[in-house]
C-alpha cells in the first residue's frame, strides 16, 4: 500500500492543476482556436439550445439545425460568450430576456431564420455588441427606438427582409450615428459604421420620403453596404433607385364632386362621381341609404400620383334610390367626404297608378328561415305597378309605440332580422311606400326562453316555424314558436290562423301536419 499512496497523491495534484473540460454533446465538436474555446454544432437534430454548454465557451455556433426559439434565460450559465452564431435554423421567437448575462457578446448572427419581429429591448443586456446580422429573415417593421440600445454596433445587416417603410428617425436616433455626427463636426475620425438594407420590398410613397432623403445625404463614417436601394412599389415608382426617386409629402384627402345636387326621372341610368387628392392614394367608399339591401357598381381609377377618381352607377333609377350619397376617401393621414343629393322623380303618368295601387294592393308576410339569432322575412305584394312599388318595413318589440323603419326598393321581397332577444314578443309589418301598415300586413311572433335550448332543438323549431308560416301569408295573431316547441304552442298557432278569403280559417297543410310535429317532438329530434 505504501508505493500506491504517493502515486495516487500525484494524480490528484495533476487533476487539480489541469481540470478536464466538460464533455461536448455527441453531435457537436469542441475545439480551441483564435477565439478561445468553441462549440460547433452543424447539421444536427437539435431543437433547442443545449442546457449543458461548458461555461468557458466563448464561441457557440449552431447552424443548419432545427432551433425554433430562444427562451428566457437561454444563456444564463454562459456569460463568457463573445460570439453567437445561430444561422440557418427555424427561429421564429426571441424572448425579450433571452440574452441576459451576455455582457461580453460581440457578434450575434441570425441569418436565414424566420424572424418576423425582434425584441429590440433585449440588447440592453449586450452593451458590447459590434455585429448584428439579421439578413434573410421576415422582418417587416423597424420601430423608431429599435437601435437605441445598440450603442457600440458597427455592422447591422437587415438585407433580404420584408421592410417596406422605415422612418429616418430609426437611424437619426441611433447612438452610433449621433456619435459619428459629433466627431465629424470636430473633424475627428472613427471607424466605419456599415448598414445593409438592400433587397427589401420598399414602398416608395410619402411615408418613405424621410428615409430616402436621409440616405441621399449620408456620408462616412456611416456607409451603406449596397447604396442601390430600389423601390418595389407603387407601380409608378417600381424599379427606381432611392437616389433618383422623387416623393411628395403625405397629405390628408381632399374630396370633391362635379355635381352635388342631381335630379333625374324614374328609369334613367345615373352616374355619381367624385375626385380625391391625397398622398398616399386613398381608399374610396360610398355610403347611401339602401346600401345594406342594394349594391351598386363602383369603379375607381388613379389619375396621376396623388389623385383618384371614383364612380357609382345606378341602373334604371327607382324612387327609393333618392337620398344622400356620400363619397368617403381615407388614407393614413385622415379622411374627407363629398355628399351628393339625389332626387328621383316619377314620370307624370305613373303617379296616379301608384296612388291607386295603395288602395287595391295586398301584402302577404311570412317567415321563411330561422336561425338561433334571427329570422328571414319574406313578403309577396300584389300591386298595380310592381316595377315602381317600394315598401317600408316596421319592426320592433310588440308593445313599443315607435318601431324601427327601413325603406325597401322595388324587386326586393326579403329582409334578415338579427340579434333577437329571448322570451320577447315582436311585430313586423310591411306597407306600401311610407303608408301606415294595416293589420293584415303584419306578423307577430315570440322568441323562446333559452337560446342554448333553441340551438339544441333547432331542427324541430325550424320545422314548426315553416309550417306555422304557411298559415301566414298572415296578419296579426300569428305566433311563431321560436324556442319551446310544445303542442300547446302549435295549438296557439292554429287557433290564431286568420280568416282566408276562400276556404277554411287554417290551411290544410298545417292541420294535417299536427300529428307529424307531435311525433317529432316526442322523438326529441
Amino acid at each position: 500500500m505504501g508505493p500506491i499512496c504517493p502515486f495516487f497523491f500525484l494524480v490528484l495534484i495533476f487533476l487539480e492543476g489541469n481540470p478536464a473540460y466538460p464533455a461536448c454533446n455527441p453531435e457537436c465538436i469542441c475545439s480551441d482556436d483564435s477565439f478561445g474555446r468553441s462549440l460547433l454544432c452543424m447539421d444536427t437534430s437539435l431543437r433547442k439550445i443545449l442546457g449543458n454548454i461548458p461555461k468557458d465557451i466563448k464561441k457557440l455556433r449552431i447552424e443548419n439545425s432545427h432551433l425554433t426559439e430562444l427562451p428566457h434565460g437561454t444563456f444564463s450559465n454562459n456569460s463568457a460568450l463573445e460570439f453567437l452564431w445561430l444561422n440557418f435554423n427555424n427561429i421564429t421567437v426571441i424572448h425579450p430576456e433571452a440574452l441576459e448575462h451576455l455582457r461580453d457578446l460581440r457578434e450575434l448572427r441570425l441569418q436565414g431564420n424566420r424572424l418576423c419581429t425582434v425584441p429590440w429591448t433585449a440588447f440592453q443586456s449586450t452593451p458590447a455588441l459590434n455585429i448584428l446580422d439579421l439578413k434573410h429573415n421576415r422582418l417587416d417593421i423597424l420601430p423608431k427606438q429599435a437601435l437605441q440600445y445598440l450603442v457600440n454596433l458597427t455592422y447591422l445587416d437587415l438585407s433580404f427582409n420584408e421592410l417596406m417603410v422605415v422612418s429616418e428617425d430609426v437611424f437619426i436616433q441611433w447612438p452610433m450615428y449621433q456619435k459619428s455626427q459629433k466627431l465629424i463636426s470636430r473633424a475627428e475620425g472613427m471607424s466605419n459604421v456599415v448598414l445593409a438594407l438592400h433587397n427589401n420590398p420598399w414602398m416608395c410613397d410619402c411615408h418613405l420620403k424621410g428615409l430616402v432623403q436621409f440616405f441621399k445625404f449620408i456620408r462616412p463614417p456611416v456607409i451603406l453596404m449596397n447604396s442601390y436601394l430600389m423601390c418595389r412599389g407603387p407601380l409608378s415608382k417600381a424599379g427606381q433607385f432611392f437616389y433618383e426617386v422623387k416623393l411628395n409629402s403625405c397629405m390628408k384627402p381632399k374630396t370633391s364632386t362635379p355635381n352635388s345636387n342631381i335630379t333625374v326621372q324614374v328609369g334613367l341610368n345615373i352616374s355619381l362621381s367624385c375626385l380625391a387628392q391625397a398622398s398616399p392614394l386613398p381608399n374610396i367608399v360610398w355610403n347611401y341609404p339602401l346600401k345594406k339591401l342594394k349594391e351598386f357598381d363602383v369603379s375607381t381609377s388613379p389619375i396621376g400620383e396623388d389623385s383618384i377618381h371614383s364612380e357609382l352607377v345606378i341602373p334604371s333609377a327607382h324612387l327609393t334610390d333618392s337620398g344622400n350619397y356620400t363619397c368617403v376617401a381615407s388614407n393614413s393621414m385622415g379622411s374627407s367626404s363629398a355628399p351628393i343629393s339625389l332626387q328621383v322623380q316619377p314620370v307624370p303618368s305613373s303617379s296616379s297608378s301608384l296612388t291607386s295601387s295603395g288602395e287595391h294592393s295586398y301584402i302577404y308576410v311570412r317567415i321563411t328561415k330561422q336561425t338561433v339569432y334571427g329570422i328571414v322575412l319574406e313578403w309577396y305584394a300584389a300591386t298595380d305597378n310592381p316595377s315602381e312599388t317600394w315598401f317600408t318595413l316596421y319592426f320592433g318589440i310588440y308593445e313599443a309605440v315607435k318601431k324601427e323603419t327601413v325603406s325597401i326598393g322595388p324587386g326586393i321581397n326579403t329582409y334578415w332580422v338579427n340579434d333577437l332577444l329571448p322570451a320577447t314578443k315582436y311585430e313586423a309589418c310591411i306597407s306600401l311606400q311610407s303608408q301606415p301598415p294595416r293589420k293584415d300586413q303584419c306578423i307577430v311572433f315570440v322568441t323562446g326562453n333559452d337560446i342554448s335550448e333553441l340551438y339544441k332543438r333547432e331542427k324541430v323549431i325550424h320545422i314548426i316555424v315553416v309550417l306555422c308560416a304557411l298559415a301566414l301569408a298572415v296578419p296579426v295573431g300569428m305566433y311563431v314558436c321560436a324556442s319551446e316547441a310544445h303542442l300547446g304552442c302549435l295549438g296557439h298557432c292554429l287557433d290564431n290562423c286568420p280568416p282566408r278569403r276562400n276556404g277554411s280559417r287554417c290551411p290544410s297543410t298545417v292541420i294535417e301536419s299536427r300529428e307529424t310535429i307531435t311525433l317529432l317532438i316526442k322523438e326529441g329530434l
